[in-house]
């Protein structure tokens, strides 16, 4: 679909003004492996096309899976998958479907809720390592959805698909509904650890998906944790956000890619909440 000549210059103009924000050498190549302000990019977090459900069963194959128990690995793990209805401007609706695959599942799940399967991938992996060493526990609380840090898990909310669900549907709501959250784009006060006495340092967050995986799981790693990314830690070490990066790149390449220079449409960018409604006629 081409857009008009006017909400083309406008649009790239946004998006220069956006990009000017973050820091060159963040955008292109990292000047560490960790930027605590933007962990990745918009286009990354949000895009629903990013692998089909044929390319994420391939990956699952692929992965090395040695389980804990007598669970299957992810390639063999099948499931049947209740209705759910729509959630306004959050998710659209998903039909039921019989002993269906953990690959379409994600896959469905990513299209629904707009986010992309490769973050639920890396999110099942940093919380449960549920790619490489699952357990009947671990399928559980497959995204550690309704986990804290501080209390036991809402077992409510238990079951692959309803963590898989859960945790896009919370980062769309993180999305519609930035200001009701704790982490927005601008500065904020983040804790290295549950424990507050390990400290904390203002961060200044530069997008939406950056605020997202912050209110999700809300810690930085310190200085001892960036320098030792492997561990072992330390007992102020917080491992969720730096894992997340590392698992990305190492599956899927920098995090903060952009598929479009000069150009990201505001769909994609969410900044300041939801960028626009699928089938919203283009203004003229």
């Amino acid at each position: 679909m081409r857009l008009p000549r006017l909400r083309l210059i406008a649009a790239a103009s946004a998006a220069a003004a956006a990009l000017a924000l973050v820091p060159a050498a963040a955008v292109a190549e990292p000047p560490a492996p960790f930027y605590p302000g933007y962990i990745i990019s918009d286009d990354s977090f949000f895009n629903p096309d990013a692998m089909t459900a044929a390319q994420i069963q391939d990956f699952l194959e692929q992965r090395s899976c040695h389980p804990k128990d007598d669970s299957p690995c992810l390639s063999d793990f099948r499931m049947d998958v209740p209705a759910q209805p729509a959630s306004a401007e959050r998710c659209t609706a998903i039909a039921p479907k019989r002993n269906e695959r953990a690959s379409s599942i994600i896959a469905r799940v990513a299209h629904a809720c707009t986010v992309s399967p490769r973050v639920l991938l890396v999110l099942l992996q940093k919380e449960q390592s549920l790619l490489t060493t699952p357990s009947a526990s671990g399928y559980q609380r497959a995204t550690g959805y309704a986990c804290p840090d501080t209390a036991a898990c809402d077992t409510r909310y238990f079951g692959f698909f309803n963590q898989v669900y859960r945790a896009a549907w919370q980062f769309r709501e993180y999305t519609v509904h930035p200001r009701d959250w704790r982490y927005k784009i601008g500065g904020n006060t983040i804790q290295y650890h549950p424990d507050a006495a390990c400290g904390a340092s203002t961060v200044t967050i530069l997008n939406q998906a950056t605020a997202n995986l912050y209110n999700y799981t809300p810690y930085q790693p310190n200085g001892e944790t960036l320098k030792a990314p492997k561990g072992p830690g330390g007992a102020c070490s917080a491992y969720g956000n730096l894992n997340f990066s590392r698992l990305y790149s190492a599956w899927f390449g920098s995090p903060l890619a952009v598929r479009y220079t000069g150009f990201v449409d505001g769909c994609l960018v969410y900044r300041g909440g939801f960028g626009c409604t699928l089938g919203t006629p283009l203004e003229p």
